[in-house]
């Protein structure tokens, strides 16, 4: 009898629906199930000239990426480069920095264009790996790049890659005396000091220096603006308004200020830029990205 009531709870513990989704199809894991090996092993069927890799280039990626690589304003470099790790200003480019072409396929498909990203087809991202890789001096100017060949291509800085010969640390669960949620959600990659972020010290009001208050807003908003914001509005990638551009600012506050807070929050996509929701760092606060918006707003409109 004890058996058998052990197995009645058993089945129906198994049977048991939530109601919650449903099983991923084939079709959708093969949507996400697109990346590539360094052996090779992914790559689709295709190939893909230099030659037709140059006008890809030129209609979808020269804007940003520059006609030789060499990255239009501070958009990525992804030419040149080479040997230059050791020197005090390395330039890390495909040529230069990456370990394998199977690194480079999979992102171009991956990823790219950056307004319109697994817009390519396969025979497309062949092509444009293959004149990137000839602007790298990699291959020559007759070359058409296959999945058979692909994984041949040794990179300069391949062997500059390899795993961590130290010992794993186990450590153990924390359970009392932990950091609380908000401790660790406020950690940013600031914080390790290799990012020049000294310029930011100085956009705190002085006549905000006396009240405690707004001193607490705009210490919430800096490192806000340090953490989301400073990537894009420090130099203007992707059509982000620049930080202290008077006109720039000015053409954003005319549409106002609860329009650039729902952008902010919620993300925005129009004809001359991109913005990914908070700033693509979905454990910021609504009041920190307030917060941040405000302040960029008061460097671009103050006098």
């Amino acid at each position: 009898m004890l058996l058998c009531t052990v197995f009645l709870i058993s089945v129906v513990h198994s049977e048991t629906r939530f109601n919650i989704g449903h099983s991923a199809t084939t079709e959708q894991i093969a949507g996400w199930d697109i990346d590539i090996r360094p052996d090779g092993f992914g790559l689709p069927e295709g190939s893909g000239s230099v030659e037709s890799g140059e006008m890809l280039y030129e209609e979808k990626c020269a804007s940003c990426h520059g006609v030789f690589g060499e990255g239009e304003d501070r958009w990525p470099v992804i030419a040149g480069g080479i040997g230059t790790l050791m020197e005090e200003k390395p330039e890390k480019t495909v040529g230069s920095y990456w370990p394998y072409v199977s690194t480079l396929w999979d992102y171009i498909h991956r990823a790219m264009p950056f307004l319109e990203p697994q817009s390519l087809t396969d025979n497309e991202v062949y092509a444009l790996t293959a004149y990137v890789l000839y602007l790298n001096d990699q291959v020559d100017e007759d070359f058409v790049l296959t999945k058979y060949n692909l994984p041949t291509i040794t990179l300069p800085n391949e062997k500059g890659f390899f795993i961590d010969p130290r010992p794993e640390a186990l450590n153990s669960r924390c359970m009392t005396n932990c950091l609380t949620t908000k401790q660790m959600s406020s950690w940013s990659a600031a914080d390790l000091g290799v990012t020049p972020l000294e310029h930011l010290s100085n956009l705190v009001p002085a006549t905000a220096q006396d009240d405690l208050e707004l001193r607490e807003t705009n210490t919430l908003a800096i490192e806000t603006y340090k953490k989301a914001c400073v990537i894009c509005h420090d130099t203007g990638v992707a059509g982000a308004p620049i930080f202290g551009d008077k006109e720039d600012w000015r053409q954003r506050a005319e549409k106002g200020l609860e329009v650039l807070y729902q952008n902010a929050l919620n993300g925005y996509l129009g004809e001359k830029g991109y913005m990914p929701a908070k700033g693509g760092n979905s454990g910021l606060t609504d009041e920190s990205v307030k917060a941040a918006v405000d302040h960029m707003l008061r460097g671009g409109l103050a006098d």
